[in-house]
Parts: C-alpha cells; sequence; structure tokens
C-alpha cells in the first residue's frame, strides 16, 4: 500500500511501546500518564448515569450536536468560571456558547492542528512538552522549535526572542503542572505570554488539563482567566480542557475554548471527525456536575497525590543522592528529573531504562518529549498510580539499577 506522506514524519509514541514490557508480574510502573482509577468517583459516577438513562434516554442515546450537548455546555461554563476556588479572583468567564464539546483534550489539540496548521508553518513548544502534541502537529506538516523551560515554565525572554525570528503560527503551552516537567508558569511570566501574543499576533494554545490537581495552593490563574487584564489577548487565546484527570478519562471529554472564528472551523472539523462526542458520556458528566461532587472528589484527591509526591522526592533524594536532580512539583502527575552522571554513573537515560525494566520497574526516558536536541539524560517519572510503599520499592530498585 502507498500511505499518506504526512505519515512519514511521526512514528508510534515511545510511551505505547515501552507498555508492551509492563505486563511483566511484579513490575512497579512510574511510566504511564493515567489519574488513579482507586480514586475515581464510581458512586458518583453510577448515580449520573443511572439518572440520565431512567429520565432521558432517547436524546442521550440519539445523535447530537456537533457543538456538544447543551446542558453539559452550561456546566462546562459554571465549572470554568469557578475554576481555582472562591478566592481566585481571577476565573475564567465563559459563555455555553463560548466553547465546543470535544472527545477528550486530545481531540481539541486536533481539531486546532486541522485548523491552523498548514505543511512546513512553524509551531513553537515547551521543551519538554507532550509528546501526543508533537506527534499531532507533525502530522499536518508543523515545523516544531521548542523553547526551553525552568521550574517556573517556559523561559519568556527566550520564547519571546523566537516569536520574532520565526513568525510562528502558534505557541503551544502546558502552563500548569506541566507534562512532563511538572512545571508552573508564574504569574508574571503568565501576564508577560498574553502581552506578547497581543502585541505579536500569536495564538497561544493553553492546554491546562492538571491545574486542579493542586497539593496545597491553587496555582496562578490560567491565561484564560488572566486575560482581561491584557487587552487584546483573548482574541488570541485558545484553551483546552478536560475530565479526564479529575473525574474519568474513560468518558473521554474535553473542550475547547477559542476565539469564535476559530471555533467555527474547528466546529467544522469536528463535524467531519466524529459528529459529535458521546452523548451519552456528555450527558453523564453533565449530570455528575449538577450533584455538587466534583470539589469532594477533588478534595480526596489531592492529599492522595500530594503524599505520593513527597514520598517519591524523598525516596528519589535517598536512594540516588547528586546522581539525579529535580524540582519538587506543585501538583499534577509528575516528576521532571535529570541523570547527573555524578560518581561516574550513568546518564543516559534511555539506557538506565533498560536497567531499569530488569529490575522491574519502569519509567519513560526524555527523549520523546522533545522537538529537538533531546536531553538525553532527562526522564518522567509519575508518582499517581503507585501507593506509598510500592514507590519506595520502586525508586530503592532504580537506585540499585543506576549503581549496577
Amino acid at each position: 500500500m502507498q500511505f499518506a506522506q504526512r505519515l512519514d514524519a511521526i512514528e508510534t509514541s515511545a510511551i505505547r511501546e515501552l507498555f508492551k514490557l509492563l505486563g511483566k508480574p511484579g513490575i512497579i510502573s512510574f511510566a504511564g500518564g493515567f489519574p488513579d482509577p482507586a480514586l475515581f468517583d464510581v458512586d458518583g459516577i453510577r448515580e449520573a448515569s443511572q439518572a440520565v438513562l431512567a429520565n432521558s434516554p432517547g436524546p442521550v442515546l440519539q445523535y447530537g450536536a456537533t457543538e456538544g450537548y447543551g446542558p453539559l455546555r452550561a456546566g462546562i461554563s459554571a465549572f470554568m468560571a469557578a475554576k481555582g476556588g472562591a478566592g481566585n479572583a481571577a476565573n475564567a468567564q465563559v459563555a455555553p456558547e463560548g466553547l465546543i464539546v470535544t472527545t477528550g483534550s486530545q481531540q481539541a489539540l486536533d481539531l486546532i492542528g486541522k485548523t491552523l496548521i498548514s505543511p512546513g508553518d512553524t509551531v513553537i513548544v515547551e521543551a519538554p512538552t507532550f509528546l501526543a502534541t508533537i506527534q499531532c502537529f507533525r502530522l499536518y506538516g508543523a515545523h516544531i522549535i521548542g523553547a526551553p523551560i525552568d521550574a517556573d515554565g517556559v523561559d519568556v525572554d527566550r520564547l519571546e526572542q523566537l516569536i520574532e525570528q520565526h513568525k510562528p503560527k502558534l505557541v503551544y503551552l502546558i502552563p500548569t503542572f506541566g507534562n512532563p516537567s511538572g512545571a508552573t508558569l508564574s504569574l508574571a511570566r503568565r501576564l508577560r505570554i498574553l502581552e506578547i501574543a497581543a502585541r505579536t499576533g500569536t495564538v497561544v494554545v493553553e492546554d491546562d488539563p492538571y491545574g486542579e490537581l493542586y497539593f496545597d495552593q491553587p496555582p496562578p490563574p490560567s491565561l484564560l482567566a488572566l486575560s482581561p487584564q491584557v487587552p487584546g489577548s483573548r482574541d488570541w487565546l485558545a484553551h483546552c480542557g478536560s475530565f479526564s484527570k479529575i473525574l474519568s478519562p474513560g468518558l473521554r471529554v474535553g473542550w475547547l475554548i477559542a476565539p469564535p472564528e476559530l471555533l467555527a472551523r474547528a466546529t467544522m472539523c469536528k463535524q467531519f471527525s466524529d459528529a459529535h462526542t458521546s452523548n451519552l458520556s456528555q450527558a453523564i458528566c453533565a449530570h455528575y456536575l449538577t450533584l455538587n461532587r466534583l470539589d469532594a472528589t477533588l478534595d480526596a484527591v489531592r492529599p492522595v497525590y500530594a503524599a505520593r509526591a513527597r514520598v517519591m522526592a524523598d525516596s528519589l533524594r535517598r536512594e540516588m543522592g547528586d546522581a539525579i536532580e529535580f524540582n519538587q512539583p506543585q501538583g499534577g502527575l509528575f516528576f521532571w528529573a535529570r541523570l547527573t552522571g555524578a560518581g561516574g554513573r550513568n546518564a543516559d537515560a534511555a539506557a538506565f531504562a533498560q536497567q531499569a525494566i530488569e529490575r522491574l520497574v519502569a519509567f519513560v526516558p526524555g527523549n520523546p518529549f522533545f522537538a529537538h536536541d533531546p536531553d538525553t539524560a532527562s526522564l518522567r517519572l509519575s508518582f499517581a498510580t503507585v501507593g506509598e510503599a510500592k514507590s519506595v520499592e520502586g525508586v530503592a530498585r532504580l537506585g540499585q539499577a543506576l549503581l549496577a
């Protein structure tokens, strides 16, 4: 068969390939980017499911509007207005008609690629960034450039230089508890990015699946919530959200908020892709939001993830010492770490990953998260699905592998 040339620029996800090795008995995996299913509010989802099938089975089992199920669009609008809690003075005000429901936020990114990227267009992403975004944008022919990050998120000075130099079609950012970096963009940097977007006419795509998974204090407001403070910035801002990390990934419900012209074209492209996101999933999410259980669910989830992150940090310091360096995440699901090579030990994360698999522990080497010039010493560790005792054991195995 002769396949489309656009497939030549992409390859199978390195993370998905790694999962093929995870069926060994006794393996401890820090590789996945999943929420812990033990923390899902199964009772609440069951109640919502039963209610929508009992009260309105016909409409929720039928075809629906491409833009999304009306009650869910209203529910997401209310959720965005309250996002970050009552103490957040910059909550996002979004009318229901200002968003469309997508099949996970992954589809929102795909729709952005379809509507904005032509072959050869330049796109700027963080270095490192979400692997699936690199793959998605490359599928549409993007030339992808990475902007460096630190513990406070993307280096805005360097980002501004890259924007001026390359005039990108768009900039893609995960400002809050990034995947894989775990970094959170500071408030000052967020405001600067909005100013740059408005001044240069550059589309900024904000991906925010993790913002509600903070450990102690809420993070700075989203770019979307801050945009009223920077005149003109909302005209250049797209925001992707999702219930996957805070309710259930299996429901496959996300959303895209964007300027009307972009939203209209994304809706048209979604018609060609899947007609609409599952009405049943949308109705379950909509009814769940009316049960007022999400805040309680998040209140229960946050301390569990916070404790697991602390245990992993303590274990990494104890077992690997100066052979590894990392920033302590304040939320989300990930540690981003680097092997230092101290004491002559291994500083090649890909080789280290193979040694770790032999000791029945898995993580993701950092290379796939870079669009170019990967940091071969980097790696991603997820603490979300591993209990504290297993985490201690798994990091101990990593320490043994590094010393081998």
